[in-house]
């Protein structure tokens, strides 16, 4: 699982590097689908990775919730990026099997008490990130441009 985390924050820095030369209108700008704008969706990943770890799987409940009106230019969002990577990190690499079936529950919108495992919070963080980068892709491509590539394989992930 370590891998996937690492893998996806390989690609968030990718897209990080990609939106450097991308005018900051375009970024902010509303888009069909998705959350909303590409940047406002960089933020989006970094702040469900960060609520669900931190605030929700670590319990760590002194941290708030992030409002993108404070996070609103690429330099900030990278910045909130990295330093929340700093936090999540951690928890990530002390990952153990016993960890994978504790339960967190939480009341939903209906007042119903819904809870998940761990592992199964874990797991829709990752797939979370990737779902959100295949919707910059699909922006990028509107926009003339190649997007990041979204390859497992060549990014020494996997050679110790």
């Amino acid at each position: 699982m370590e891998k996937l985390f690492q893998y996806n924050w390989q690609v968030r820095d990718d897209w990080f590097n990609w939106c450097e030369n991308v005018p900051e209108e375009e970024l902010l700008k509303k888009r069909v689908g998705g959350v909303g704008s590409i940047l406002y969706t960089l933020f989006h990943i970094i702040e469900v990775e960060h609520s669900w770890i931190i605030l929700d799987l670590r319990g760590d409940r002194e941290q708030k919730n992030l409002s993108f009106e404070k996070y609103n230019s690429l330099n900030k969002v990278r910045e909130l990026s990295e330093k929340l990577h700093r936090e999540v990190e951690p928890f990530v690499a002390n990952w153990t099997n016993e960890m994978e079936a504790r339960l967190f529950s939480e009341t939903d919108v209906d007042g119903k008490t819904v809870s998940f495992t761990h592992g199964e919070i874990m797991r829709h963080v990752i797939a979370h990130e990737i779902h959100h980068i295949g919707q910059l892709s699909v922006w990028s491509r509107e926009l003339g441009r190649q997007p990041v590539t979204a390859n497992l394989i060549r990014r020494g992930l996997f050679t110790d």
